[in-house]
């Protein structure tokens, strides 16, 4: 029979030893797994622009529904929205005649990369060069989007134990980096149609064009 004393000695390195980090490759297949599960998310964002001299952030709510829409509306700026509906994404910004309208497979917004999560998820082929990094008590998986290596040098994706995104990064070329963290995220919420159609305001022109961040 084990000795108390030994037996204390044994309980309390089995609880101080470490979680076993991760690959990135088994981080990634989790969270994969997590949103291949999911047909609809909603998320509270905050969205952080460091670079050319500015340093802006916005905030707003993200709506995402399979297959392949999404919906960006900003509280602050009041009335800013993103819009993809599976096969054009629309950006429009409240003070502007026009509104842009750019199709989904010419689509290189920086916020495109979340595009991802709305097909048949796999991390580890979107992304080239796939690294994770430990990043208070979290990780973060990186690597660069593939099709995107003209406008992003490296996408951070900080998920949680559960595979769940919490906060994304965006590297560009040029130094700027784009940031968004989420909160509030609700999965397999209804999301309507509605949500992802886009009608001008009156006296606005929908163009074409590439939208702005």
């Amino acid at each position: 029979m084990m000795k108390p004393l030994l037996l204390l000695l044994t309980l309390l390195t089995a609880f101080a030893a470490p979680a076993q980090t991760p690959t990135a490759e088994a981080l990634a297949r989790k969270v994969d797994a997590h949103y291949n599960h999911l047909q609809s998310l909603t998320a509270h964002f905050t969205e952080r622009y460091q670079g050319m001299g500015m340093d802006r952030s916005e905030t707003g709510t993200l709506t995402l529904r399979k297959p392949g829409r999404m919906r960006w509306a900003y509280d602050e700026p009041s009335g800013k929205v993103f819009v993809l509906d599976g096969k054009f994404a629309v950006s429009y910004t409240p003070g502007d005649s026009q509104a842009l309208r750019t199709p989904a497979k010419q689509l290189d917004d920086l916020r495109s990369p979340l595009r991802f999560l709305l097909g048949h998820t796999e991390i580890a082929k979107e992304l080239d060069g796939l690294a994770l990094t430990l990043v208070n008590g979290g990780y973060t998986l990186s690597g660069t989007p593939k099709g995107m290596q003209q406008t992003v040098q490296s996408i951070g994706l900080t998920v949680d134990a559960s595979g769940q995104i919490r906060a994304m990064r965006i590297e560009q070329p040029d130094g700027a980096t784009t940031s968004f963290t989420f909160t509030d995220i609700r999965e397999n919420v209804p999301a309507p149609d509605s949500a992802f159609t886009f009608t001008p305001p009156p006296g606005v022109t929908l163009i074409n064009g590439t939208a702005p961040i």
